[in-house]
């Protein structure tokens, strides 16, 4: 590919200035329907099991579309495959907005994910491929001032428009801007130059075996708790995923030039960073999927009121990401991971602690914990994987990094919908023993009056008073099946830690 610098003059960074709008939809895109989620479930009659689906479609297309992206800019030029993922994106927004049913609002939701996942890598490649060195600085801080803007503002951005308007614009809302934005990169944006040929490289095979074994992995983990997993679907959804996910492996490790550098692994520091970038995703997409969920189905409050209190955490994240940046320059990676993840497990350990009472003010401690916590993350671990790969694979092992956490969120969250829909039920049973048994913290923590429980027995109730506690023991199992899962992030945060022992003393120069 020919590196085309087109210099900095004003048409160049309008050019630049409008992929980095595209690519801020597309990220946008992935928070901002979480403050709505249970208007869009009510309208739909999405099945309680069901609902996490409408991020992990987005997030296994995502894995396909980076996985494509380096290739595909490669044959179509980084503009022109730009400018398709964008339209390609507009219209997928527009057809979500559009959807009469749940099924056919994730397969558009997973063509919208199929066409923004190539914006984000593009994006900052532009920066390198499009401005002289002096410049390079200015263009990724704008494209990453995007990239962390758009998650901080997007609950409330989706509350508020789904509040005011209806969710269908949390969709509509990309279709104006993303066309202009699409119009000034084709207009302004050439980077380099087109190598149609190389088309004919594409190893779709490979393409269709992680679509199979994605899909296949997410099934299987949602359906096989709720099955048996013994049961002839989950044997037959094992069966799926250890063959497809193989036949991926083997393809990706025979080929010359895979899609997924999955040699790279055997770089012990790269395969840390990969571990620690799958185990992000799993907390960081399952802390914004779990707490509008308790938000709305515990707390009953509007899609507004949602993302007013979830904008806590990308305030956090927004106020301290300077004090990261310092630290990552100047703290060694394993130290500033251990102190990420570590503030992490604390935040998501207190979120575990909750009562059906907690709110806002009980929920700020954690939200700003875990805010602290992304970039501290995310910065040391992106150098540790990549600061000991060749410059020649530099390209393809941030392909695999970040894949590694598009597919931990889609595990996590997956895990998560299990953990909510199963353990109610033993909860409820275990409230009412505890109940029958005048257990006072039980009762203290349904909110029912505490006069009658003394620790003896309590004797039998009429009907109107157990309807009137029924709604509150099934709030209060509901509440406690949501610290399950916080508590299990937690706890796969901490332990993740331990990789910190592997990581190889003494950096290798890059050749």
């Amino acid at each position: 590919m020919n590196r085309g610098v087109a210099g900095s003059d004003t048409r160049t960074w309008l050019g630049f200035t409008a992929m980095a709008v595209g690519m801020f939809l597309a990220i946008l895109d992935i928070q901002i329907v979480a403050s709505s989620l249970i208007d869009i479930q009510v309208d739909l009659r999405i099945p309680a099991n069901h609902l996490s689906y409408l991020q992990t479609t987005y997030l296994i297309a995502e894995v396909i579309a980076i996985a494509m992206s380096g290739r595909l800019a490669h044959g179509l030029s980084t503009r022109w495959l730009y400018v398709a993922g964008l339209m390609g994106f507009v219209m997928a927004s527009a057809a979500c907005a559009a959807s009469p049913t749940y099924p056919v609002l994730y397969l558009c939701r997973f063509i919208q994910g199929l066409f923004g996942g190539v914006l984000i890598p593009t994006v900052f490649s532009a920066a390198f491929l499009m401005f002289p060195p002096q410049r390079q600085t200015l263009a990724t801080g704008i494209a990453g001032t995007c990239a962390m803007l758009a998650p901080a503002i997007g609950p409330l951005v989706g509350g508020w428009i789904t509040e005011n308007l209806s969710w269908h614009w949390l969709f509509l809302i990309n279709v104006a801007p993303g066309l202009v934005a699409a119009a000034m990169v084709a207009r302004w944006g050439r980077i380099d130059t087109a190598d149609w040929p190389s088309l004919r490289h594409m190893d779709l095979a490979t393409v269709g075996l992680a679509a199979i074994f994605l899909a296949a992995l997410e099934l299987m983990l949602k359906e096989a708790p709720q099955h048996g997993w013994a049961s002839a679907v989950s044997l037959g959804l094992a069966a799926t995923t250890l063959g497809s996910g193989y036949g991926l492996v083997r393809r990706c490790l025979a080929a010359r030039r895979p899609l997924i550098a999955l040699r790279i692994l055997g770089e012990r520091n790269f395969a840390v960073g990969a571990w620690f970038s799958f185990v992000l995703g799993m907390v960081l997409f399952g802390a914004t999927y779990l707490l509008p969920l308790y938000l709305g189905l515990v707390r009953d409050h509007s899609p507004l009121e949602i993302g007013t209190i979830m904008i806590v955490t990308g305030i956090a994240q927004v106020v301290t990401a300077p004090l990261a940046a310092i630290l990552e320059q100047r703290w060694t990676p394993r130290l500033l991971a251990f102190v990420g993840y570590t503030l992490f497990a604390v935040g998501l350990c207190l979120n575990g602690l909750a009562t059906p009472a907690w709110d806002f003010r009980d929920l700020l401690a954690p939200q700003i914990l875990r805010g602290m916590a992304v970039l501290a993350c995310l910065l040391p671990t992106t150098r540790l994987a990549l600061g000991m790969v060749p410059s020649a694979q530099v390209a393809q092992a941030s392909s695999l990094f970040n894949l590694m956490r598009n597919i931990g969120g889609a595990v996590g969250l997956a895990i998560i919908d299990t953990i909510i829909e199963n353990r109610p039920a033993h909860h409820v049973a275990d409230i009412v023993t505890r109940l029958q048994a005048g257990d006072r913290a039980t009762a203290a923590f349904v909110g029912l009056p505490l006069a009658r429980f003394t620790g003896k027995p309590v004797g039998a109730v009429d009907e109107t008073t157990r309807q009137m506690i029924e709604p509150l023991v099934q709030r209060a199992a509901a509440t406690m099946s949501f610290n399950d899962a916080w508590l299990l992030l937690a706890a796969l945060a901490a332990v993740s830690l331990l990789a910190l022992f592997f990581v190889a003393p003494t950096p290798k120069p890059r050749s």
